[in-house]
C-alpha cells in the first residue's frame, strides 16, 4: 500500500519512484484544467527530485496521443534555445510524464511590479520569435504530429480541421449557431499568404510560460502543440492576455516581428484570435454536455460562456461590424430557500474549513454549480422568451421554442442564408445573455476584456 493517499492509476506511484530513484515524499493534486500532480521523491543522498506530474487517462479524450505528443515536443525544444522543462520520463502504457517542477511562477498577470511584468512579456515575444524560426526537420518530431501543411490555407486550417475530426461524433449531435458560424468564419477569411510553417504552441501566452525575475524559465502547455502559421500564436497571446491581463498587448508584436524577422498584420491577430477561440470551444462545449465527475465543470461553464461572447466581439471587431449589449430580464422566479442553504453551507462552512487546496476548489465548483442551476431556474424561461423574439427579428417567424429557433438558426447558417451584418449582433446578443444567465460561472472570470491591439 502506498504511504501516501491517492488515487492514481494503478502503477504510476510506482513509476515515479522508479524514476525519481527514491521514495515519494510529497504527492498533491495541482489545481488545474487537466490532471496534473506535484510530486517529491526523496533520494538515499538526500537530494530531492521535484517532479510535475501529468496524466492522460483512458477517459481522457479523443486524442490518445496528446499527452506523448507534448513530451516529444518538449524533449525536442530541450535540445533548443527554447526554455522548457525538463522530462524526467515518460511511461506510454500509464499514459504518463513526469516532468522536472520549475521553481518559478506562472502567474505573470498578478505581478503587481508593472515594469517587471513588461519585462518579462517582452522576454516572451523573443522566445517566442526564437521559436518561430526553428528547423522544423531538426526536431524529429513529425511522426506525432499532423501532416505538415503545403499551402497557406492548409497552414491556417489543418488544426481547426484535426479538431473538427476530432469531435465530429459530438458534433455531429450537437447544435450550436456560434460554433457552426465560427468555423465557416475560418473558411471564408482564412489568410491566401502565410510568411511560413512554424511550430506554434497553440495556446500559447501568459500563464502558460513560468518566469524567474523578468525572464522567462520554462514555456508549459504544449499539448495543442502543431506545425502552423506564426501568426497564429500571436493570436494565441492575445486570447490569453483576454483571460489573464498582463500588461497590454502595445508595441509587443513590433518586437516580435523586429526579432523575428517575420511581418505582423493586426487582422491576423484577429483572425487567429477567433481561430483559438472557435477550435478551442468545440471540446469545452463537449465537456459542459458530457462532463465526468472528474471534470471542474464550473471552470468549463465559465469558459465556455466567456469565450462564447469573447469570440463574438472579435468577430465583430475584425469586420467591423457595430454591436451592443442586450438589456436582461429581472424579477423572475422566486429565490429558493434550498439554494441559499446550500450556498451558505458551502461558501461559509465547508469551504472555508477544508485545508487541501485542490478539495477546497472542488468545494467551490459546488457552490458555483448551485448557484448556477438556481440561476436557470430562476430566469431560463425568460431568457427563451427573448430568443425567441430575436429569432423572429432574425428569421421572420417566430419558432415554437427557443430550442426549434436554435435548429432553425443553425441550419440557415449551414446554408448561408444570413448576412454577417445581422448575424453577428445576434450572436454576440445571444452570448451577452448566455453569460448573464451563468453569471456564478463567469464570475470566476471576472471583467474579461479584449486588449488594444496595434
Amino acid at each position: 500500500m502506498s504511504p501516501i493517499a491517492h488515487d492514481l492509476p494503478p502503477g504510476v506511484y510506482e513509476w515515479i519512484e522508479q524514476i525519481g530513484g527514491g521514495t515519494i515524499s510529497r504527492l498533491v493534486r495541482h489545481v488545474a484544467r487537466r490532471e496534473a500532480w506535484i510530486v517529491d521523491v526523496a533520494r538515499a543522498d538526500g537530494s530531492v527530485v521535484e517532479g510535475f506530474l501529468r496524466l492522460q487517462r483512458e477517459d481522457g479524450g479523443v486524442d490518445p496521443q496528446r499527452l506523448e505528443r507534448e513530451t516529444r515536443i518538449i524533449e525536442a525544444l530541450g535540445r533548443t534555445d527554447v526554455p522548457v522543462p525538463a522530462v524526467h520520463g515518460w511511461n506510454p502504457e500509464l499514459r504518463a510524464t513526469l516532468f522536472a517542477r520549475d521553481p518559478g511562477r506562472s502567474d505573470v498577470d498578478k505581478l503587481t511590479d508593472l515594469r517587471q511584468q513588461r519585462a518579462i512579456m517582452e522576454d516572451f515575444m523573443r522566445v517566442v520569435a526564437r521559436m518561430h524560426r526553428l528547423d522544423l526537420d531538426a526536431l524529429g518530431i513529425d511522426d506525432v504530429m499532423t501532416p505538415r501543411p503545403k499551402n497557406a490555407r492548409e497552414t491556417a486550417l489543418n488544426e481547426v480541421d484535426f479538431i473538427v475530426g476530432q469531435w465530429q461524433k459530438f458534433l455531429a449531435g450537437y447544435v450550436d449557431p456560434l460554433t457552426t458560424y465560427g468555423l465557416d468564419w475560418l473558411r471564408r477569411f482564412a489568410p491566401e499568404k502565410v510568411a511560413r510553417v512554424s511550430l506554434v504552441q497553440g495556446d500559447t501566452g501568459p500563464v502558460n510560460f513560468m518566469f524567474q525575475g523578468d525572464r522567462v524559465s520554462s514555456v508549459i502547455d504544449w499539448e495543442l502543440g502543431h506545425w502552423g502559421d506564426p501568426m497564429e500564436d500571436l493570436g494565441n497571446i492575445v486570447v490569453r492576455e483576454f483571460w489573464n491581463p498582463s500588461g497590454g498587448l502595445s508595441g509587443l508584436f513590433d518586437l516580435y516581428a523586429a526579432e523575428s524577422g517575420i511581418p505582423y498584420t493586426r487582422f491576423a491577430a484577429q483572425y487567429y484570435a477567433v481561430h483559438q477561440n472557435v477550435r478551442g470551444m468545440i471540446p469545452i462545449h463537449a465537456v459542459c454536455a458530457h462532463a465526468h465527475p472528474r471534470e471542474s465543470l464550473a471552470w468549463y461553464l465559465c469558459y465556455r460562456y466567456v469565450g462564447d461572447r469573447s469570440t463574438c466581439e472579435m468577430i465583430a471587431q475584425a469586420m467591423e461590424i457595430p454591436i451592443s449589449k442586450p438589456a436582461m430580464p429581472e424579477g423572475e422566479g422566486a429565490s429558493d430557500i434550498f439554494a441559499e442553504a446550500a450556498l451558505y453551507a458551502q461558501t461559509n462552512d465547508v469551504g472555508p474549513a477544508i485545508g487541501d487546496a485542490f478539495a477546497r476548489s472542488r468545494a467551490k465548483d459546488v457552490a458555483t454549480l448551485v448557484a448556477c442551476m438556481d440561476r436557470r431556474r430562476r430566469y431560463g424561461a425568460a431568457i427563451d422568451r427573448i430568443e425567441q423574439d430575436a429569432l423572429f427579428e432574425l428569421l421572420g417567424r417566430r419558432p415554437a421554442s427557443a430550442e426549434e429557433g436554435t435548429r432553425g438558426l443553425d441550419a440557415a447558417i449551414r446554408e448561408r442564408k444570413l448576412p454577417d451584418e445581422k448575424l453577428v449582433p445576434y450572436l454576440t446578443q445571444r452570448a451577452y445573455r448566455e453569460e448573464w444567465l451563468f453569471a456564478p460561472a463567469a464570475a470566476l472570470y471576472p471583467e474579461r476584456n479584449w486588449s488594444a491591439l496595434d
